[in-house]
């Protein structure tokens, strides 16, 4: 193979292939209502969910959806609004207050179709009572820094919204909700896709105090105040409001693992999915699969050369410092550190939906010559580590992947190739 990251790239093509929206949400459409058709969603993949729902259903529609600033598409009978991810604003503030307004005074001939992908948490504050924009954010950003698993982050942010955690499908009583649903979520609940706007589950607020005392998080005096009250309760899954709405998953990290190992079994190389759920501190994750791949190149177990090494899944960043990454390329740090002049291993870590933290990445590139490289260009790899600045360091080099939004999001890809 001469170009192991043209290689990597085609998988990672794959992964996102599989979960095009026109290809999935075609087999998933709801039976048409006697009365109206009102599309919602929310996320980073809802707009491009939206243009192809426009494309599959042949009847009348309304409908608006948010989605991460530069992540719009096309539509025309679905109105797209863009607002901040990964911390809120206050143009995601007007779109939650315009998405509540849309469905209320349906009636049970009417249907409501909900496109949810990941990022709709960040793209949909709605501050329950007492509560501003700005104890919002403050929430926002102490879970980002806290390295809490995402399904505990959503847990704890349904239960301090007016539209989370079912609370917009409850809003569209007694109309019949549909949701489309593309998972970034490790074990696929829905519910917690984009913190279940339209999704209920079980997750209760002593579940997210027990979760914000597990992790030390530091919120608002106030918006501690109000998941201590029962006012912060959220609607169960047997609320009969829920009564005949349906849930489908329409694209999920598993599909996506299964088409990257067709396409690189289709250029000849065999692929093994360690896993589409692995959750954990990205620099620990990095390392174990450093470990893996050393024991593959240097001695053929537990799998045969050559192999690609794939994994999904959603890892998070316990932020140390204020340095520039997200959590694929802070993963591939501490892999690149792990793999340091081991030859024939190249590897690629990515999201999905085209962005990794801030920056326009998705992710990186690294092989066994990248902390050598990065040495070269004045740059401490393990320093940079150290500092949460893993988009500097692999900048330096020229090793960041930018492929663009892709216009869905089932969570991060990781695939590693041993030659």
């Amino acid at each position: 193979m001469t170009d192991p990251k043209s290689f990597l790239t085609s998988i990672f093509n794959a992964a996102v292939a599989a979960a095009d929206p026109e290809k999935t949400i075609r087999n998933h459409l709801p039976a048409k209502p006697k009365g109206r058709t009102i599309v919602i969603g929310a996320g980073k993949g809802s707009a491009q969910m939206a243009a192809a729902f426009e494309k599959v259903w042949d009847g009348p529609i309304d409908g608006l959806v948010v989605t991460r600033y530069g992540y719009g598409a096309r539509c025309e009978r679905i109105e797209i609004i863009e607002a901040a991810h990964p911390v809120p604003d206050a143009a995601g503030l007007e779109a939650s207050r315009r998405l509540l307004e849309k469905v209320r005074g349906l009636t049970s001939d009417d249907l409501v179709v909900a496109l949810i992908s990941g990022g709709g948490s960040a793209l949909l504050p709605s501050p329950a009572s007492g509560l501003t924009l700005a104890d919002e954010i403050a929430v926002n950003e102490a879970l980002l820094a806290s390295g809490a698993p995402i399904a505990a982050m959503n847990t704890i942010r349904k239960h301090v919204s007016t539209i989370k955690g079912g609370r917009l499908a409850a809003a569209a009583h007694p109309a019949r909700v549909v949701s489309l649903v593309v998972s970034d979520i490790p074990g696929d609940n829905p519910a917690l896709v984009a913190s279940g706007p339209t999704v209920p589950d079980t997750g209760s607020r002593a579940d997210a105090l027990a979760s914000i005392a597990a992790y030390g998080m530091k919120l608002p005096a106030s918006a501690m105040a109000h998941i201590q009250s029962s006012a912060a309760d959220a609607p169960r899954p047997n609320d009969p409001r829920f009564a005949g709405n349906e849930v489908h998953l329409t694209a999920s990290a598993g599909v996506s693992l299964e088409a990257a190992v067709a396409e690189a079994k289709r250029q000849g190389i065999e692929a093994v999915i360690l896993s589409d759920a692995i959750e954990g501190e990205a620099r620990e994750v990095g390392g174990v699969h450093a470990a893996i791949a050393r024991e593959v190149a240097t001695r053929n177990r537990p799998f045969a050369k050559p192999v690609l090494i794939l994994s999904g899944g959603e890892t998070t960043v316990t932020l140390r410092a204020k340095g520039k990454g997200g959590r694929n390329s802070e993963f591939l740090l501490a892999f690149a550190i792990g793999i340091d002049a081991v030859n024939g291993i190249d590897a690629l870590a990515a999201d999905t939906d085209g962005i990794d933290g801030s920056e326009n990445n998705a992710g990186a590139f690294a092989d066994g010559s990248t902390v050598a490289r990065m040495r070269a260009a004045g740059v401490d790899a393990k320093a940079m580590l150290a500092g949460n600045n893993a988009w500097t360091a692999f900048n330096a080099v020229g090793d960041l992947f930018v492929p663009g939004p892709t216009g869905t999001n089932v969570n991060d890809l990781r695939a590693i190739l041993i030659r």
